[in-house]
């Protein structure tokens, strides 16, 4: 499964895409309470890959019964834009308004999404048997990520524009295990297969600005990690029952004195006793925790998370490979556990049900996170952007031996916003 991107305009539903072993589904989620399924195709099963442009209705699809080939669809006309034939299997797709990306394990390719042309071929990666790459969704940068060694935690940072490799990053002493940037693209986060710290950095720099630790009793696979569009949140979930979210602010040497307290004192003498100690213990002991937490009633399952503004509140969304959507709403202010109002099911048939098997009413306490409103009334979904009725279509060509697709594929609206997806494993 791929990190997620998130729709935060008010204005624009947000989109869910889940891969299955009949085909594929979109979804539209206007409102806590009203998740609408706008597409469902059964004519390539098992899919395990499915990308959709941001709002519109391009599509990529890659199933396993052709793990190598890549679909485009207009979903809106059930017409195929085009295909494209790789030499391996494709392990993930990325994409913006300007690029296209298919990582393989140990290469990877870049489209121009306009017209499908291939711009460049990185040959030689690393082993990347996972498929672990990030590509900014602001296309002014089109930055694209990946693990810059199979041994260490180096990211490799390329230009997706210019076609040039920006810098690489010594992020972590491990394997990589998650890469996300943020909504604009001058930020990207990192953790190693580890899980154990979460670090983020200044792009195209590379300088470290933040450091979070996830836990350290024990290793954790990280399954998803994501900014929220306004970059002031980061979240990491994996495959324990907690997803943690962490506050990027800085903290400066300019605020108030502490009172004389007991608590007070202790608080400088544990701060200077860390400048005698060893830099890796001093380093981990003044790194930030995190801001909210979730605790979700299952583990070991691979999860996806998202953040987001529903209803001009924030929202934690959960995705689950059983196939349930979990909405949380997330205290910006003073974080704490975020508390559970809506479980929808992904899997059902047609308009989506509450799942009452769980008691998702909790006792109502006075707080910011229970306090919601709740609009009667949802935004039309019927105006939906597309592409242009010029999508040319290509099938069945092998890269590197590529063609222009017939016509250029245009957007018909620009202000579309990212979806998040997901996929069975």
């Amino acid at each position: 499964c791929a990190p997620p991107a998130l729709s935060n305009n008010k204005n624009i539903p947000s989109s869910l895409a889940i891969g299955t072993t009949t085909g594929y589904r979109l979804f539209s989620l206007s409102s806590v309470e009203q998740l609408d399924q706008v597409h469902e195709s059964n004519e390539i099963p098992d899919v395990y890959i499915v990308e959709r442009l941001f709002s519109s209705s391009l599509v990529v699809v890659v199933s396993h019964a052709r793990p190598q080939q890549m679909n485009v669809y207009h979903f809106k006309k059930g017409t195929e834009i085009c295909n494209y034939s790789y030499a391996t299997k494709i392990l993930s797709i990325r994409l913006n308004r300007q690029r296209l990306v298919v990582c393989l394990e140990e290469s990877i390719y870049i489209h121009n999404i306009k017209d499908m042309k291939l711009l460049k071929t990185i040959m030689d990666t690393p082993p990347n048997t996972t498929g672990l790459c990030a590509l900014s969704i602001n296309h002014a940068n089109s930055y694209l990520a990946y693990p810059g060694s199979a041994t260490s935690g180096e990211i490799a940072l390329y230009d997706g524009n210019t076609l040039k490799t920006a810098c690489t990053i010594p992020a972590h002493d491990g394997p990589l295990a998650a890469l996300a940037f943020n909504s604009t693209g001058s930020k990207l986060a990192s953790a190693s297969e580890k899980g154990t710290v979460i670090r983020v950095f200044s792009i195209p720099g590379g300088q470290k600005l933040y450091e979070f630790r996830r836990g350290m009793k024990r290793y954790v696979n990280i399954s998803s990690l994501v900014f929220s569009m306004d970059s002031q949140f980061l979240c990491a979930s994996s495959n324990t029952e907690t997803v943690h979210i962490f506050k990027l602010e800085h903290l400066t040497d300019s605020r108030p004195e502490e009172p004389p307290t007991w608590s007070g004192y202790m608080g400088k003498m544990f701060q200077a006793a860390t400048n005698y100690l060893p830099a890796q213990v001093s380093g981990m002991m003044s790194q930030d925790r995190a801001f909210a937490t979730v605790r979700l009633n299952i583990s070991g399952q691979r999860n996806i998370c998202a953040l987001s503004t529903i209803q001009k509140l924030p929202r934690l969304l959960v995705t689950t490979s059983d196939g349930h959507l979990y909405i949380y709403n997330l205290d910006p202010q003073d974080g704490g556990e975020c508390v559970l109002i809506k479980n929808h099911s992904l899997l059902g048939s047609g308009k989506m049900e509450e799942n009452k098997e769980n008691n998702l009413q909790p006792p109502v306490p006075q707080s910011y996170a229970a306090t919601v409103a709740r609009q009667s009334t949802v935004p039309s979904t019927s105006t939906m952007p597309g592409y242009s009725e010029d999508g040319g279509a290509l099938r069945g060509e092998v890269i590197p031996e590529h063609e222009f697709a017939t016509g250029p594929v245009c957007l018909d609206d620009e202000n579309e916003f990212p979806p998040v997806s997901i996929r069975d494993p």
